[in-house]
């Protein structure tokens, strides 16, 4: 069985996990697979420095590192959990099948986030499906990543508690496109009634000062904050690229 919160609307008609990311900063907190930021321990001292800070919430990969930042944070902020997985003959990662949102589930998260994107599913089922069963069977509140206007409504429309524009850049549908999606985020802002957050390519406070502006519910930054590996590869890229001669 999973331990959960029970789901109900607070006084200002979201759930209060869902209120209390309102108009703030989520920090991603992941790291590559083949880092040695990526151990549990460290996700969660990452977590702890972030809400120490101001942060109103953490997104986490994979269940041991949910249950590492419940163990070390209590209820202190909501906790935005997913699964990446790679999967033959399917391009949909996060979170892509249901037993793998069961498994975070049971690791302490608040919001399960998912790839709601249009692409056809390892599984066979489809976002709105799995939307369902996570809250009919898990009770437990969905974070639609999307990629495009259509997906955002599609998820909108099967439930989903809030909406990201995580998958904007990254999908067959937006190839040849770059994050920040800020037209994607400001026709979400427009035609939905839900939270829509802005996640991906936010690499600076005056960026994310800009989502927010252009009505972002909250804002999701991982890379620009906790990403050590990306952030130093970057560095040494630019430093080791030969000086142009005149």
């Amino acid at each position: 069985m999973v331990a959960n919160r029970t789901i109900a609307p607070s006084d200002q008609g979201w759930h209060p996990a869902i209120q209390a990311l309102s108009g703030g900063l989520v920090v991603s907190c992941q790291a590559p697979p083949d880092s040695p930021l990526r151990d549990p321990n460290t996700i969660a001292a990452m977590a702890e420095a972030a809400v120490l800070r101001g942060a109103v919430g953490v997104r986490l990969d994979t269940p041991d590192h949910v249950r590492a930042v419940r163990s070390r944070l209590g209820d202190q902020v909501p906790i935005i959990g997913l699964w990446k997985q790679t999967l033959p003959g399917s391009s949909v990662y996060i979170t892509p099948r249901f037993a793998d949102a069961v498994a975070i589930a049971e690791a302490g998260a608040d919001i399960i986030a998912i790839d709601a994107t249009l692409r056809p599913r390892p599984e066979g089922d489809t976002a709105t499906e799995l939307i369902h069963r996570i809250h009919q069977e898990l009770n437990k509140l969905v974070m639609a990543d999307i990629d495009t206007l259509e997906a955002a409504t599609t998820a909108a429309a099967a439930g989903a508690d809030v909406i990201g524009t995580t998958l904007y850049g990254y999908t067959e549908a937006t190839t040849g496109q770059a994050p920040p999606g800020w037209d994607l985020l400001i026709q979400m802002v427009d035609r939905l009634s839900i939270p829509c957050i802005c996640e991906g390519g936010i690499a600076s406070p005056a960026m994310a000062r800009q989502a927010i502006d252009w009505g972002a519910f909250a804002v999701v930054v991982g890379t620009a904050i906790t990403g050590i590996d990306l952030q130093v590869m970057a560095y040494q890229r630019a430093i080791a690229t030969p000086r142009r001669t005149s």
